[in-house]
């Protein structure tokens, strides 16, 4: 018997099922029990909410989610070798978990599950930042998701919460600077996964800003791309490959233009991307 419910313990569930994680995948299996249940924590109350896993893999975290309280769990398993340990978990807990078979970058999750909704995953390493792009450009504004509580490689997570002078501060920063607040929770070692990788893991919270600076999301993904795409030279040296008058740009932004893209806060993208929209420093010839 496992700490949190009556089914067995994680590591007696891979044995018996003959799992073993993939790398191919992106698979890290994370045994304790316990752990994933300060996962679940960190989403808040999960009470009359649906909760979307991507990966649950023999479903560690997707026990947690139920033990602590998810009305629903959608989980999204690519691998069908760990569908017989979710059907289990679904026995324990009927009528509360879906899965469905698929690639979680391949499905629409907004049309597929009913609010209020809170993303929780440990994210295969290999589509995690790929996942969390989709998920912050979405159209309308505020999103269909409530927060995202996600584990990812520990540079990764100081990217997403990186700001201006941080070094890890990038596109990534700006994006989810700009649509949400995002906060690092804490991190997990290696050895608390099997196998264990070789890198540090991060969870990170992220609640969606009810109104954003106003900005055109193309626009901002733009200018931040060239911006960033030579971070380190002066800003009016890495926009000009916008093809645009750079000096011109960033007068129109109010942005000094001896500047390097990693000390402009969010808000001197958002402005720059604005300036971008309006034709700033296109020349009338």
């Amino acid at each position: 018997m496992s700490a949190i419910d009556d089914l067995p313990p994680l590591s007696d569930v891979v044995r018996t099922h003959g799992l073993s994680a993939q790398k191919s995948l992106g698979q890290n299996f994370l045994f304790d029990l316990n752990l994933t249940s300060r996962i679940a924590r960190t989403a808040g109350s999960l009470t009359d909410t649906t909760v979307v896993e991507v990966g649950p893999g023999p479903g560690g975290l997707t026990r947690a989610l139920l033990a602590n309280g998810a009305r629903k769990v959608i989980a999204i398993e690519r691998d069908r070798r760990c569908l017989p340990a979710l059907a289990e978990i679904a026995e324990r807990y009927p009528g509360r978990l879906e899965v469905i078979e698929g690639d979680a970058l391949a499905i629409d999750i907004g049309a597929i599950a009913e609010g209020p909704i809170r993303i929780i995953a440990n994210l295969p390493y290999n589509i995690g930042t790929q996942l969390l792009i989709g998920w912050l450009s979405a159209d309308p504004w505020p999103p269909w998701w409530q927060s995202l509580t996600l584990m990812f490689q520990k540079e990764v997570a100081q990217r997403i919460v990186a700001t201006e002078s941080d070094d890890a501060y990038g596109r990534l920063g700006v994006m989810a600077g700009w649509r949400t607040q995002a906060t690092m929770m804490f991190d997990i070692s290696p050895k608390a996964f099997v196998p264990p990788p070789k890198i540090t893991s991060s969870v990170v919270h992220l609640v969606p800003r009810a109104t954003p600076l106003p900005c055109r999301l193309a626009a901002l993904e733009t200018v931040t791309a060239a911006a960033f795409g030579q971070r380190r030279k002066m800003l009016r040296q890495s926009l000009k490959s916008l093809g645009r008058d750079s000096l011109a740009l960033l007068e129109a932004a109010s942005i000094d233009p001896t500047v390097r893209a990693e000390t402009v806060p969010v808000a001197g993208f958002v402005a720059l991307a604005n300036a971008f929209d309006a034709g700033a420093g296109v020349s009338d010839t």
